[in-house]
């Protein structure tokens, strides 16, 4: 996922080099109310966006909780990807999925635009620098990611229909007593459920109908049915039904994309190590003018690599600890370990890959019809069709992006689901899903500007409370996980192991209470169900 100003707002229309670009803003472009409004609303995402607010928020909180925690990316990543995605599980484990379920459902929501269009703007706007700056965001922002999955199993609770819960909207408040941890859940659940909206549903579906139009020659009202369509019967078993389709889906996707850009990176392997080369120089000494590109200094590459990489991987914000809230896991931290992971491979694997397609092909040098620089979603799209021959590389990018929009659309709708449930109760979970439907396909069919921005805010405002709950729990946070890591540095202990490990450990005595008699009680709510 990534800002929708920056990225979305960038026309959706795949072309090949040299075609022009189109943006849903200038063709809404006017002196109305409506733009009155908009322009109002720009700013203040630019403020809550820009480098005085959220991005020194982010980046200062992973590098204190990196040091809290004892650089544990660094050293655990390896561990933490083999129990994700080969081990898969913890055997015998309280929770609702697999860990590997709520990784891919994580990433179904996470791996969106961001991946194609942000780390393009991030070279359009700062030059190839931009890219070390991203792998800076997500460096640090791993350790973010740990914390807030962490905290979402350590005090997650079990709904009334007996599914586990967890999230910023309960730890905040569960972890933080008083009138404090009141008010920073209650301000996370209500901007998830409007971000939800905007960022997880509309702009997706509008995203989704824009490139099937432009490719495809397909009217929005059919997308936005055939996506609603899809939608409802992903929706429809709940946490069970996504999880599965983006076990599916995730892997699949991740592979095709990728699997483009390495044909891409094997025919000009020669210049691979002089595109690490200018990434590396760049960031420190800024870009010079080539082509349609026009420059940039170390300010630049700073300021937007560091945005680009934390809209892209959502760590700090609290979204993906909603999903590992539902995990199977036989300890928070090794669910911590296996949610940070997702930040590894949205920001270091897949943004490095489209970032060296961008640098290898020069697509970052070429311009439109109208003598502009090519940038978000159309420099993609122009850096694959100059690596692929004919044109694969255009349809490719659209392929993926319908894709990546779609299972965004379908995890957040996760997390929207589960801030309504928390706000109003289990009885609006239905409700909300139909609603969820029909939003999607009013997104693939109407003019979404204000949306755009809309959400945008509405993400920022997610990060402020989660990040002040991670800096009030982050003892809590270190204490536990320094003493788990201690015991099994590899992640390879048992459930039994683990419980006769920690018998005299209060913090874990306390959890491990709590988890067998959320069991119990999911087991009495659900026999009470089938009853009906």
């Amino acid at each position: 996922m990534s800002s929708p100003i920056l990225d979305t707002q960038v026309a959706l229309r795949l072309t090949r080099p040299g075609a022009p670009l189109t943006h849903r803003r200038d063709i809404e472009s006017g002196n109305t109310p409506v733009d009155a409004l908009n322009s109002v609303l720009d700013s203040i995402a630019a403020v809550i966006w820009g480098p005085f607010v959220l991005i020194p928020l982010l980046l200062g909180t992973g590098i204190y909780m990196t040091v809290r925690l004892g650089g544990l990316q660094f050293l655990r990543t390896g561990s933490a990807l083999h129990l994700g995605l080969i081990r898969r599980s913890d055997k015998g484990a309280s929770g609702d999925v697999s860990q590997y379920r709520a990784l891919a459902t994580a990433l179904a929501a996470t791996v969106g635009t961001g991946n194609i269009a942000g780390v393009a703007t991030a070279i359009a706007l700062g030059g190839p620098g931009a890219i070390f700056w991203m792998w800076v965001s997500g460096i640090f922002g791993m350790a973010l990611k740990y914390s807030e999955s962490f905290l979402a199993v350590r005090f997650r609770q079990v709904d009334a229909k007996g599914g586990r819960n967890g999230g910023p909207q309960y730890y905040l408040q569960k972890g933080i007593r008083g009138p404090l941890g009141f008010v920073l859940a209650w301000a996370f659940t209500i901007f998830t459920i409007f971000a939800s909206f905007g960022i997880g549903n509309m702009v997706q579906g509008n995203s989704i109908a824009e490139t099937m139009t432009a490719n495809f020659s397909i009217p929005t009202w059919a997308t936005g049915l055939v996506l609603a369509a899809l939608t409802f019967v992903v929706l429809i078993g709940g946490v069970q039904s996504i999880s599965r389709a983006a076990a599916g889906i995730v892997p699949f996707m991740i592979v095709f994309f990728i699997a483009a850009q390495l044909w891409i990176l094997l025919v000009h392997i020669g210049d691979v190590p002089a595109a690490f080369a200018t990434i590396f120089m760049d960031a420190f000494t800024g870009s010079a003018a080539a082509g349609g590109f026009t420059g940039a200094a170390v300010i630049a590459a700073i300021q937007f690599g560091l945005a680009r990489g934390l809209f892209s991987n959502e760590s700090g914000m609290g979204s993906a600890a909603i999903a590992a809230g539902a995990a199977q896991t036989s300890h928070p931290v090794r669910q911590g370990l296996v949610s940070m992971t997702q930040t590894f491979i949205d920001t270091i694997i897949l943004v490095t890959m489209t970032a060296l397609v961008i640098v290898v092909t020069d697509a970052y040098t070429f311009i439109d019809d109208a003598g502009d620089a090519l940038t978000g979603v159309n420099l993609t799209s122009a850096a694959f069709s100059e690596g692929l021959p004919g044109e694969w590389g255009g349809w490719i990018v659209a392929i993926s992006l319908i894709m990546f929009a779609s299972t965004t659309l379908w995890g957040w709708s996760y997390y929207g689901e589960r801030a309504i449930e928390r706000a109003v109760g289990t009885r609006a979970i239905t409700p909300f899903r139909l609603v969820w439907v029909v939003m999607a396909y009013v997104g693939c069919t109407i003019p979404l500007a204000t949306v755009w921005t809309l959400a945008d805010i509405m993400n920022g405002l997610m990060v402020i409370p989660n990040l002040i709950g991670i800096l009030i729990l982050s003892n809590l946070v270190a204490r536990e996980t320094k003493s788990y890591l201690k015991f099994d540095p590899k992640l390879r202990a048992s459930q039994e192991e683990i419980d006769r490990a920690f018998v005299n450990d209060p913090g874990y005595q306390s959890w491990r209470t709590a988890e067998q008699e959320m069991d119990t009680r999911a087991i009495e709510v659900r026999a009470r169900l089938k009853q009906r």
